[in-house]
């Protein structure tokens, strides 16, 4: 009989965190996920012989700590290393800025004195504002209830717990706080900094997956979220797991499957099944059913509600918000295979900026021209591009003295102009990418034997990433903490009975985090624990 306690859609990272928690807590699970392989974006794959990357999600540092600890990810064979050099930023000029441990004041100096001098100041800000705010990463945001009762005692409760964790800021990290939920980062950055490559080092983080100047009210956000993340017990910093990706989700693949979780791949869901108002189990495309008495959601909110839930079933004001969630985050990736490594005129031959996310951004001015062009062209004609070489880290992705590259590209517009399909423009795209990294590394398209691309319409195609999003919606302010997906259903509750969001649709938001995860099964968990109680 196809029965079982929790269905989730989509063995992504954060569906397969929410099944090895519910499974271990004794829960019968089963993940049913469209795509051959396990992983969602957080994928490895060979994309030319013997040249092996990590297809979409490209780098570590938001997986939280206490996921990889809970489920026991490095006893099921997930390795992080630090990068040797975190970020390295060559300028057109022949300049450059190189961060990390024991880099970055000297490197910021040579730059700009004044910068050097405000630079430690500002990052020890932007560090204790996230060291308060990783604690609300693991918990459900405060939940607006329309009616008094217990889901009204329970979210006060929560919201004392809330203002109780804020109060550990000081008034001026208060204030800058609601500076950076609702200022650019631009403005932030020219009122601290300036030199363009001081500015453009935080300015990258405001605009990575964000479709938007860093001249966006809100963009300091999207910056301050990527300051979350850890790597090995170090703030701050970020790594590559070894073999890729995919190593993080086949080591939650492993850990959910230890403690009895079925996974199914090649498994896509046609319909959520609904009952008297309750989600009661999902059909697949195949037509066959599977009965439930929780479904778990691990994909993008409007995915789910305007494709797999029928519409009839949902209360119209929530359907017709919903269907205007935002998506979208100017995002094209294209993987290659390197025949040798790149030879940076600002930084010529090997060395540990190699190591680094290279940075090919050299201004906020650039970047915020960059979306201009995209909104008005379909894409940049003189893009955002970071590249990643995560070979000089891992051996194991690329043949003796050959490499493997991310590179991970803004701005292009989620949707084209004038109906134009990015099937008729992925190559073209691609090569203006590459020839961007050319002009500062000159001999790198030459040295381009093999490559992967996808546009937005890809990512779509592919992931389930509506619009090429890698945050299964944007991180604007309406979209955020309690109003993730919407207010009244921050709690990871859907509006049917039963139906919950374990995707990085819910908070705390995108990257490969597994908080979503890890919050909707201890909600699950809840619920599960409390209707049995009260029979």
């Amino acid at each position: 009989m196809n029965e079982t306690d929790v269905v989730i859609i989509g063995a992504g990272h954060n569906g397969l965190t929410c099944a090895a928690y519910l499974a271990r807590a004794g829960l019968r699970v089963k993940v049913v996920e469209r795509r051959k392989v396990v992983g969602g974006a957080a994928v490895t794959q060979e994309f030319h012989p013997d040249f092996r990357n990590s297809v979409a999600a490209y780098t570590v540092s938001l997986l939280n700590p206490k996921v990889i600890s809970d489920l026991g990810l490095a006893a099921h064979g997930l390795s992080i290393v630090e990068r040797r050099a975190q970020n390295f930023l060559p300028a057109p000029d022949g300049r450059y800025l190189l961060t990390g441990e024991g880099r970055t004041h000297a490197s910021v100096a040579r730059l700009s004195t004044r910068d050097a001098a405000a630079i430690e100041g500002f990052s020890r800000e932007l560090e204790a504002i996230a060291d308060v705010l990783r604690q609300f990463v693991l918990r459900a945001p405060p939940n607006l209830v329309d009616a008094f009762g217990a889901g009204a005692i329970r979210e006060a409760f929560n919201a004392l717990g809330t203002a109780n964790i804020l109060r550990q800021l000081s008034l001026e990290e208060k204030r800058a706080l609601l500076d950076l939920f609702t200022r650019s980062a631009g403005e932030m950055l020219d009122e601290r900094f300036e030199n363009d490559l001081v500015k453009a080092l935080f300015g990258f983080d405001a605009i990575v997956g964000n479709y938007a100047s860093p001249y966006a009210a809100g963009s300091a956000y999207v910056m301050l979220h990527h300051a979350f993340g850890e790597v090995n017990g170090k703030k701050g910093v970020w790594g590559h797991a070894i073999g890729g990706m995919g190593a993080i989700t086949q080591a939650l693949a492993r850990a959910a499957r230890e403690h009895g979780a079925d996974i199914v791949t090649d498994a896509g869901v046609r319909e959520v099944i609904v009952e008297r108002g309750c989600a009661a189990g999902i059909i697949l495309d195949n037509g066959t059913m599977l009965r439930a008495k929780y479904v778990a959601a691990n994909v993008n909110p409007r995915l789910l509600y305007t494709r797999l839930v029928p519409e009839t079933a949902l209360p119209p004001p929530f359907l017709a918000r919903i269907k205007n969630w935002h998506c979208g985050s100017g995002t094209f990736r294209i993987n290659v295979a390197l025949s040798a490594l790149p030879s940076f005129t600002a930084l010529p031959g090997d060395g540990d900026h190699l190591t680094a996310g290279i940075i090919l951004g050299p201004s906020l001015g650039y970047m915020d021209r960059a979306y201009q062009d995209a909104r008005e062209h379909g894409w940049s004609r003189a893009p955002v591009v970071e590249v990643l070489i995560p070979s000089t880290l891992d051996d194991t992705l690329a043949p003796k003295g050959a490499h493997v590259a991310s590179l991970f590209c803004q701005h292009v517009a989620p949707r084209l102009p004038d109906g134009q399909s990015w099937d008729d423009h992925r190559e073209e795209v691609a090569d203006l990418m590459i020839a961007t990294v050319d002009a500062y590394a000159p001999g790198f398209a030459a040295n381009v034997v093999g490559r992967q691309i996808l546009s937005p319409l890809d990512l779509e195609r592919e992931f389930g990433l509506i619009g090429g999003d890698i945050f299964h919606g944007a991180l604007t302010l309406n979209q955020l903490f309690s109003a993730r997906p919407m207010l009244g259903h921050a709690d990871y509750r859907g509006p049917l009975k039963g139906l919950y969001h374990c995707g990085a649709g819910a908070h705390p938001g995108g990257g490969v985090t597994g908080a979503p995860g890890h919050n909707a099964a201890r909600v699950i968990l809840a619920d599960h624990r409390a209707l049995f109680a009260g029979r």
